[in-house]
Order: C-alpha cells, then sequence, then structure tokens
C-alpha cells in the first residue's frame, strides 16, 4: 500500500499535512456550525482555530525543504546545533544576534547566525530537521515572517540580512 502513491506526491503531501489538517477540523466546525445550541458556537470555534492553523500551516510549509541536504539539525532546551559532513557547531538561540541567508553556498543555499560573541553557524537550508528552525525563527522579537519566506522562496542573487537584533543605543 505504500507504494500506492508516488514518493514525490507523498512527500508534497507530507510537506502540507498541517493545512490539510486544518483544512479538516474548519470542515468539521462547518457541519457542527449547522446544528443548534452550543454545538453550533462549537463549531464556529472549530472554523477559527482551522482557519489560524491553516495560516500557520502554510508558514510551515513554505518553509519546509526536502531534507535531503547535508547534516543534521537538533534544538534541544534553547541550543541549537548542526552537525554537518564538514563543519558544525552549536549556539544558544538566547546569543543569536543575526539571521541572513547566504544563496551562493554549496550545495544549497545556507542559513547564516551569528551569535552575540561573534561565532557563526551555517547551515543548509534543505538540512536534515531544519524545519526545527521556522519556530527558532519565529520566535525572534521583531522578525517578519512573511519576509523571511519571501527571501527563501526567490533566492537572492547575493546574502540578504533577514533579522538583526537591536542594539540599545549608547546616548
Amino acid at each position: 500500500m505504500a507504494q500506492f502513491i508516488r514518493p514525490q506526491a507523498r512527500a508534497a503531501l507530507w510537506r502540507w499535512r498541517e493545512v490539510f489538517l486544518a483544512l479538516g477540523l474548519s470542515l468539521l466546525g462547518l457541519w457542527w456550525a449547522q446544528s443548534f445550541g452550543v454545538v453550533r458556537w462549537l463549531g464556529w470555534a472549530l472554523v477559527l482555530i482551522g482557519a489560524a492553523l491553516a495560516v500557520a500551516g502554510v508558514q510551515r510549509a513554505r518553509f519546509r525543504q526536502d531534507g535531503q541536504g547535508p547534516g543534521i539539525v537538533a534544538l534541544d532546551e534553547g541550543r541549537l546545533v548542526y552537525m554537518g559532513p564538514l563543519t558544525g557547531g552549536a549556539m544558544d538561540v538566547a546569543d543569536l544576534i543575526r539571521l541572513e541567508l547566504e544563496p551562493q553556498a554549496l550545495p544549497a543555499p545556507h542559513w547564516i547566525l551569528t551569535g552575540a560573541g561573534g561565532q557563526r553557524l551555517e547551515i543548509p537550508v534543505n538540512a536534515d530537521g531544519s524545519e526545527q528552525l521556522f519556530d527558532v525563527f519565529a520566535a525572534l522579537p521583531g522578525i517578519k515572517t512573511q519576509a523571511m519566506l519571501d527571501v527563501l522562496a526567490r533566492t537572492p542573487d547575493a546574502r540578504v540580512v533577514v533579522w538583526q537584533a537591536r542594539r540599545p543605543l549608547l546616548h
């Protein structure tokens, strides 16, 4: 049964799984909303929850890559670790002061994370486990998630600063 669906189609369905779940939840909510009393209000609540989950799911699906790139990304208790075939490293998420996308890196574009002490962590956008980076990036104060997704989708010619921490002024 696993060979019933082509691997590429299965990967595409898996990439958009959260959106499909949200649409199913919204459809259930619409069905309940046609009822009476409390069930009707629960149905409308499910529709709203499903819509919110669909928006988040679309953002996550746009961020996800195939996961076939070099290395493994792990996130544990606020510490981001990249284990690659040639490079690697670890960085506390709280120390992150700059996020860049380097489109010219090979074999795939890389996220370049710079820490407060100047340390750099270069992670391919398609590394295994790189979907965890979406939660890390979305939690950065002042980041524009839509702008980050647009930069990732259009792959510019030169390095792009996606986010930078605000530095307090000395005067």
